[in-house]
């Protein structure tokens, strides 16, 4: 796929299966826009849009986001964001075959229909000892693993020397909470998609430089 060439595409995948760690890379290469859920709820709340406000309302009474409400965020983002005109990586949203099918509609309507959708394939087992030795620096974001990427100092940030966290819900019990709901939500997604020819399964588990080249494969095969 040449450099100039746009990508939309869906990346899927449990947590702790690579995508924050290939999503960058997709930006990087192709110049689109990543679009994760949660940053795009955040990001319409302090801004302060009408869909924000609107968000906001549900979230504080505890509620969920409506499928409407993301569908017509992702397409705020695609009119408004300039970063969004050579494309778009999707990440965490859909998660239900309602999800996918208003998400389908809107962009046929919008005459950027998805191109691919990648699902990044991990056994849980490797999912549980890769999330709870993860290391956070709450700063930047940067991410460590006490086995696979250590800091070079115990417990501190390589370039600031700040102190490392690690999230909360980053524990065996509630790892494996997240992914049974994973199972159940995200499984017929890939089904839905498998039937339009657009799905790419990629093993996950290899070292990211070789999930990558797999990424970039499975682009091109379309």
């Amino acid at each position: 796929m040449a450099q100039d060439e746009s990508i939309r595409m869906v990346l899927i995948g449990p947590p702790g299966a690579g995508k924050g760690t290939q999503a960058p890379n997709l930006v990087n290469k192709f110049g689109a826009c990543h679009l994760a859920t949660g940053d795009m709820l955040r990001s319409q709340i302090a801004k302060g849009t009408d869909l924000g406000k609107e968000a906001k309302k549900i979230m504080d009474q505890g509620g969920l986001v409506s499928d409407e409400i993301m569908v017509n965020m992702i397409k705020d983002e695609l009119l408004n964001n300039p970063a969004c005109k050579k494309g778009f990586i999707l990440d965490g949203f859909p998660r239900t075959i309602p999800q996918a099918e208003k998400l389908n509609a809107m962009l046929i309507e919008q005459n950027t229909p998805l191109q691919n959708a990648v699902e990044l394939k991990v056994d849980d087992d490797l999912l549980v000892a890769r999330i709870t030795g993860r290391l956070i620096h709450q700063a930047s974001g940067r991410s460590y693993h006490k086995l696979f990427n250590p800091p070079k100092e115990d417990m501190k940030d390589d370039v600031t020397g700040e102190p490392l966290i690690q999230r909360s819900d980053d524990n065996a019990e509630a790892l494996k909470k997240r992914l049974g709901a994973y199972h159940q939500q995200t499984e017929p997604i890939v089904e839905y998609y498998k039937k339009s020819d657009i799905w790419s399964g990629i093993d996950a588990s290899k070292k990211p430089t070789e999930v990558w080249e797999d990424i970039l494969i499975a682009l091109n095969k379309n």
